[in-house]
């Protein structure tokens, strides 16, 4: 299995330069397709219901203080996907890759797993919190979103 660090490598290296912010929801919308296409996590580390939508806390550290990330700047190793996790990323670049950070952020404040985090952590929309968001919530919801019934 990848990790976060080998997903932000492959999406930098296909897509970059980006926002941080970007690659934080790029590989949200990622993990969360390959989930209800594969029924599988795309990679361990788990998404946190930060303010600004979901982050993966040990992806943020890698790009801590930064806005703009370029091709090379999260080292990790894009050959660690296997074909399926590298299809489900590309075919989440190919549909998200027009839109801003401020757009992606947008589209995980709709109802579902990360507004379920923050529910369950009992926060305002600008309190901090780290609050997991569940598989089994990101699954339903992005199996509704392309028609899988379980």
């Amino acid at each position: 299995m990848a990790t976060v660090r080998d997903v932000a490598a492959y999406i930098l290296a296909k897509e970059a330069p980006m926002s941080a912010m970007k690659l934080q929801k790029l590989c949200y919308f990622a993990y969360g397709y390959h989930l209800a296409w594969e029924d599988r996590q795309l990679f361990p580390e788990r998404f946190e219901a930060w303010a600004n939508g979901p982050v993966v806390y040990e992806l943020y550290g890698l790009h801590r203080g930064r806005f703009n990330l370029d091709k090379g700047d999260i080292v990790g190793d894009p050959t660690a996907l296997d074909f399926d996790e590298r299809d489900s990323v590309s075919v989440v670049l190919e549909n998200f890759r027009a839109y801003d950070a401020h757009e992606l952020s947008a589209m995980t404040h709709q109802p579902g797993p990360w507004l379920d985090a923050r529910k369950r952590a009992g926060v305002t929309d600008l309190q901090r919190s780290n609050e997991e968001l569940r598989d089994e919530e990101i699954a339903d919801f992005f199996g509704a979103l392309v028609g899988r019934e379980d």
